[in-house]
This record gives C-alpha cells, structure tokens and sequence, in this order.
C-alpha cells in the first residue's frame, strides 16, 4: 500500500490542508476504526461526535466544519465522500487486471476481439460477438452469440451477457449478473396450461453503467429493455422484459421493476423498491425503502410505503399506525358508553310515556 503526505493529498484531491502536511498516511479506514496513519471522513451528520475520538491522523471534513475539538488534521472539501473516494483510489491499490487470453477459454473463431482483451480461464465468447478493446472478462464469464460488449468493460466471473445484448462502453458487470435473460412471458391456453411467449429481442446496455452481482436484466418478445448511461445497480436487482431505464438512475438492492415500465432520468430507488407494470416513474423521483408502487409518479416526488404516496404524508400515517391499537380500544370503549346511553333514553322515554 503506498504511503503519501497528507499535503500530497491534498494537492491531488484540490482540499484546503488545516495541520500538519508532512503526516504520512498509510490507509483509509471508517471514522470509528481508523488508527495512527489512517485518513477518514465524515459526510453524515450523525457520526459528527465521533470527530473528538477518532484514532485518525486526518479527517476529510465539509469546507464548513467546526475544528474546535478535533484533534486530526483536517482536509476541507466542498463534497467530502467525493474526496474520500478518490482518497481510496489513491491509498489502496487495486488488483492488477489479468492480461491475454486464457488457453482455457473458449473464443469462437469468428468472434471480433479487439486489441488488449483479457479472457480469464473457462470463459465463453460465442459465434460473432464483438469484444472491445482492452475489455477483461474474468473466469466462467459468457458472452453470447451476436453479443457486442463495448471498450475498457469489466465483466465478472459468471457473469452472463445472452445472445444479441448490446454493450456500450466501460461497463462494470459484477459476479453472476446475468443481462439477456427470458423475460417471464406466458400466454395461459384452453387446456389450462401455459405456453411461453419467445421472449427474442434485445437488451441494450449504454455506456457507464455498472450492473451489481446477481442482478438479471431480461429481454422482452418485442421492442427493447434499455438501461441509460450513468446508471448504477446495486446486486439482486430485477428489470424486468422491456424496461426503460433513463440516465444516472441509482437502483439499490433488491429493488423490482415489472415489464414495460418507464423510470425517466436520475430516479432513486432505494432497497427492496417494487415497481408495477407499465408504469412511467417522472425524473428525479426517489422511492424509499420498501416502497411498493401501483400507479406512475410524476417527476420530481419523494415517496414512501405502500400503496407508495407523499414521504410527508406516508410519515403521518406512520405514527397513525403505531396509535391504531390503542385507538381501536378508546372506539370500543365509546361504542360501549353510546349503547349504555342509548339504552338509559329508550328507558327514559318508555317511562315518560306510561
């Protein structure tokens, strides 16, 4: 692991240095274990009382962060994980990518490898596909019949790109992804049964996306399932056959989308997210956690729970919900008193009347 001064630092991350630029830092670590050498940050308010304990030599901070109390020196950034993340790319050295192609592996003769490539041992590159220029594919990858994967993309052992998908340009498709896969198509019978719908046209994946372990993108039996550029997905993620997804999407794990839906430009679906059918989710829209939703959005709302609406008023709710118990009692109650009440004016009124 290399070893830099902090002013090094720095000067290479364009932070403002307040201390010592001649420590030396050895690692990275979190702001609760870093040691002596180790740099940190802090971008989330709720671990702002672990500045005055923390072990670190230094600490990235917001350009607006108190220093009383802080024994680190501190490196001050407009946007502090950014610098921290570029911090890691500094401090921890990545595993070199593996170089040529494996005897092990299986190119079909016809397939178009660019220059560069990386095949890893037992991997599949089938009939006419296209491999771009310094592309790795790591063991047991495939890479289907007519598949076109772009330049500098990374594909993870097991990782699985079907037959026709398209590719573009530095993506990153993590271990057992599996891009191309039968969308879940049946068409029920006279007889009860069901017969699958051939699920053969395209998936097409833009440039810079990254595609998290285990995720499946399916290819639908007409049109296209799309991902737009700069979109990030997290592992065990669905999209389903002939989904669009726009640019810069942030999709986290587990999150679903059903067929044919639409999620425009810079949506947030956070964890275990459920998307219906052929619904369009408006740009900007974020989705919180376990947010199931039936009907489109329009762009620009923060939603919560399920049926999903306004995260304000799903909060409302909330804390209805947590009273319901105790509100179903004092109804009770009050039903009871109404009868008894009830019961004396019918007597009252019999007696008035004799």
């Amino acid at each position: 692991m290399p070893t830099l001064t902090l002013r090094e630092i720095a000067l290479r991350l364009r932070c403002r240095l307040e201390g010592d630029g001649e420590i030396e830092i050895r690692g990275v670590a979190g702001i609760e274990q870093a040691q002596a050498g180790d740099l940190t940050f802090l971008a989330n308010p709720k671990y702002h009382s672990k500045l005055r304990t923390t072990s670190a030599s230094a600490v990235i901070v917001s350009d607006d962060q108190p220093a009383e109390g802080i024994g680190a020196a501190l490196l001050r950034s407009r946007h502090p994980y950014l610098a921290f993340a570029q911090a890691v790319d500094l401090l921890v050295p990545q595993t070199p990518r593996p170089r040529g192609i494996d005897p092990t592996s299986a190119v079909a003769p016809d397939a178009v490898i660019g220059p560069d490539v990386a095949i890893g041992a037992f991997a599949i590159v089938g009939a006419g596909a296209t491999v771009g220029a310094r592309t790795t594919i790591y063991p047991h990858a495939v890479v289907g019949p007519g598949a076109r994967l772009g330049d500098d993309c990374t594909l993870h052992a097991h990782a699985s790109v079907r037959e026709g998908v398209v590719i573009g340009n530095r993506v990153v498709v993590q271990d057992g992804a599996v891009i191309g896969s039968d969308g879940f198509g049946f068409v029920k019978q006279d007889d009860g049964s069901h017969l699958k719908i051939p699920q053969r046209a395209g998936v097409t994946i833009e440039d810079d996306v990254e595609i998290g372990a285990n995720t499946t993108i399916d290819r639908p039996a007409v049109g296209e399932t799309r991902i737009g550029a700069g979109t990030k997905i997290d592992n065990l993620v669905q999209v389903a056959h002939g989904v669009s997804i726009g640019r810069r999407v942030l999709l986290a794990a587990q999150a679903g989308i059903a067929g044919s839906s639409v999620l425009e430009d810079d949506v947030v679906l956070a964890g275990q997210v459920g998307i219906a059918g052929h619904l369009r989710i408006g740009r900007g829209v974020v989705a919180t956690a376990q947010s199931g939703v039936p009907n489109s959005v329009p762009p620009g709302e923060l939603i919560s729970g399920y049926p999903a609406i306004a995260n304000r008023e799903w909060l409302k709710s909330s804390a209805v919900f947590r009273q319901l118990p105790t509100l179903k009692k004092r109804v009770a109650d009050l039903e009871q008193r109404i009868a008894e009440l009830e019961e004396k004016l019918a007597a009252w009124q019999t007696s008035t009347r004799q």
